[in-house]
């Protein structure tokens, strides 16, 4: 395994050229309730993202239903939970999956990292912060709803991208995540997803209603990011195990993500603290 590591990492680095180290950022994708689609637009938004030459790690802290690996095809024994137990390097753990992309397993007994004692939290620390620099984007992919460890994941992540559909529910329970996000941090600044679409016009009409009740109650604006429209290469994409941005890469939710990732990475960027920042914002504040 120490091997293997001492590969991947290696590999990762040898890409980036001192000259030009990669500003790490952090994006966090929540929505307010399961079953919207968060964890595939997580997957295929990194995917996207890869296929944009940047590097990505996705992180699955969906600390109840951990499940990117699943979504992938894979199986990977080895979590942050087993990094910490095992005392391994966090290259130990990082898999890499299509196209270069990088993933690293939550892993049940995660959720326990926010009660660690000071050597074992001083592990993890370090061990994530050797990641700055390597890749361009972590994308953490959080639980659905607003548990104690998802908010935490939310105020300290650089870049938030809510996911949600047109349904009343879901539209309601998104708006809970950002009025709670707003209360502890007025400064987080989220972008909105409408997936699941019947149409554009459907996306567009449900965002714009969004937007006007965040900002008529809350003084809040949210940006729309984009709408990713129901498409039934999803599902089969689902049952196949590879994600829908590679088995049906000319299908129309494929279209719309690569429309979302061009939009995100247009939209103006001020570096914070990066990998360290994070880590100091959400284990410490």
């Amino acid at each position: 395994m120490f091997d293997q590591a001492k590969q991947l990492r290696e590999k990762v680095l040898h890409k980036t050229p001192k000259k030009e180290k990669r500003q790490t950022r952090i994006i966090a994708v929540t929505s307010g309730k399961g079953g919207v689609g968060k964890s595939n637009f997580a997957l295929n938004f990194a995917l996207s993202l890869v296929q944009q030459n940047k590097k990505v790690l996705i992180f699955d802290v969906d600390l109840g239903f951990a499940n990117v690996d699943v979504l992938l095809g894979r199986s990977n024994k080895e979590s942050i939970a087993t990094m910490i137990e095992k005392d391994l390097s966090i290259w130990d753990i990082i898999e890499e999956g299509p196209n270069g992309l990088l993933f690293i397993s939550g892993g049940s007994g995660f959720n326990e990292m926010f009660s660690l004692d000071e050597s074992k939290m001083n592990k993890f620390f370090s061990e994530l912060s050797s990641i700055q620099g390597s890749v361009d984007y972590i994308i953490l992919d959080t639980g659905a709803g607003l548990s104690y460890e998802n908010l935490r994941f939310i105020l300290a992540a650089d870049d938030v991208i809510l996911v949600t559909t047109p349904e009343p529910t879901s539209i309601t329970d998104a708006y809970s995540i950002v009025k709670m996000v707003h209360a502890k941090d007025q400064n987080v600044h989220m972008k909105l997803i409408i997936n699941q679409c019947m149409s554009d016009k459907e996306g567009k009409q449900t965002a714009d209603n969004f937007k006007k009740v965040t900002e008529q109650f809350l003084h809040k604006q949210i940006e729309t990011l984009g709408f990713i429209p129901s498409d039934l290469h999803i599902p089969n994409a689902v049952k196949k195990q590879i994600p829908f941005l590679l088995a049906y890469p000319n299908c129309h939710a494929s279209q719309a993500m690569h429309h979302v990732t061009s939009e995100f990475l247009q939209l103006p960027v001020s570096y914070k603290l990066g990998i360290k920042g994070f880590l100091l914002k959400m284990l410490f504040k």
